[in-house]
């Protein structure tokens, strides 16, 4: 059988590509504001339902409880079934799962609530990555990815003055309802105007054409480093989304209208930090560098970074410092989200990508299991509210260098890619 040789480089974007880019950045904008609703509105839940640190904590880690395994199972899934319906099915969950929370609810309730929800988002990343992946050749999906993922960002930042004025005015009850109607807007545009991208399984002589065992592509050292990485990142995140506003209300004394404004910057710069990742990294593929450098180094470095200015923030003294070093150190992390998904897209056959990005979004994502609960329970035990949150920010410092640096010494997709063609060369049918 013949095999077309045409590398995908050579692809020119589809019509309507940019277009599915808008639809799922504002399904990753719907996906963060679902899941910081219960942190920003922390104090109060906690106060109506009378909530130890240590309950809170398990409820903002509940989200997480199925997350991982739909997000395999889902992966697994969208290799057979088109991205536009997965997508569509998924938003309605998350949309549904918001209308409990307008009545009476118990912690019990709502940590239901929260986990139907997380097994609902849980794909969601992966899958809109996969579905954008099919819109645009390898060498230009650095921006796109970007500007995708910073829809977490912008979820942020649009919702929680919006979320905040619900809050304070209405009551956090509202703010979950006003939640579900947006995620069920989103679901009538998709339904209306998402398609199926062309460039879905071309073999080409730039890419692998044959299945690879997935313990080869689990097993590869970048796969491993971009687990590790982004594990980091995502322990930063998750205390972000949990535990930023109530440690400045009752960390720091702000007043809760006050914390949704200061909740936000971290955002800010996060969003200036992936966008001009995905800018930087295809202006440096542009100009012949390596994929190790343009996306293994760049996406990595900020992480070490990153942690080594949060490890600054018990000795910052005043608020205003404490705060600066926290945005500055948290949203630097931000930069690995944008990189791995490319490095793993670059050497995973496109047949098997939708699993084994899924796969490795459920592995790195436990640190959303993880980080609340820690963080829960060190304030709990803390001798006071302040210390706890400062030793709890001092452990994500050292888990996001630890994990900067295993993903600057295992970052290398230039080299994976070239190890599994060789190996798909060695083993292929020779023909007379």
């Amino acid at each position: 059988m013949a095999v077309q040789t045409t590398p995908e480089s050579a692809q020119q974007t589809p019509d309507g590509a940019w277009k599915i880019v808008i639809l799922l950045f504002l399904l990753m904008v719907v996906n963060f504001a679902d899941k910081i609703v219960v942190g920003l509105a922390g104090v109060p839940i906690a106060k109506e339902l009378q909530l130890t640190p240590e309950q809170f904590g398990l409820l903002g880690s509940s989200f997480f409880l199925l997350f991982s395994i739909s997000a395999v199972a889902v992966g697994f899934l969208v290799n057979r079934v088109a991205t536009r319906w997965v997508l569509l099915v998924l938003a309605l969950v998350w949309a549904l799962a918001q209308f409990p929370m307008l009545g009476t609810v118990s912690l019990t309730t709502l940590m239901i609530c929260r986990i139907v929800l997380g097994a609902g988002e849980g794909p969601a990343a992966s899958v809109a990555l996969h579905a954008i992946y099919k819109w645009f050749p390898d060498e230009k999906r650095g921006l796109p990815t970007a500007i995708m993922t910073q829809g977490s960002a912008f979820g942020v930042i649009l919702a929680v003055p919006a979320l905040n004025a619900i809050i304070v005015h209405y009551g956090w009850h509202y703010a979950f309802g006003a939640l579900g109607m947006v995620g069920l807007l989103w679901v009538v545009a998709w339904s209306l105007l998402g398609r199926e991208g062309p460039i879905a399984g071309a073999a080409t002589a730039a890419a692998l054409d044959a299945r690879v065992p997935y313990a080869r592509l689990l097993s590869s050292r970048t796969f491993i480093g971009c687990v590790a990485a982004s594990f980091g990142a995502y322990w930063a995140l998750s205390l972000g989304l949990t535990w930023l506003t109530s440690f400045l209300v009752a960390g720091l004394g702000f007043s809760q209208q006050q914390a949704g404004f200061v909740s936000v910057l971290p955002w800010l710069f996060g969003a200036v930090t992936v966008l001009l990742t995905g800018w930087l990294s295809q202006v440096m593929m542009a100009r012949g560098l390596s994929t190790r450098i343009a996306r293994g180094v760049l996406g990595a470095a900020p992480l070490v970074v990153g942690g080594l200015i949060v490890a600054l923030v018990p000795y910052g003294g005043s608020a205003t410092i404490r705060i600066v070093l926290l945005v500055v150190g948290s949203g630097l992390t931000g930069a690995i989200y944008v990189v791995c998904p490319l490095m793993i897209g670059e050497f995973t056959p496109v047949s098997q990508r939708g699993a084994v990005m899924a796969i490795y979004g459920a592995i790195y994502t436990l640190a959303g299991i993880l980080a609340p609960n820690v963080m829960g329970k060190v304030v709990q035990n803390a001798s006071s509210v302040i210390d706890g949150y400062m030793l709890g920010y001092t452990i994500n410092a050292v888990i996001m260098i630890i994990s900067g640096l295993i993903g600057l010494l295992l970052l290398w997709p230039n080299t994976e890619r070239a190890r599994l063609l060789a190996h798909q060369e060695k083993t292929a049918p020779k023909f007379a």
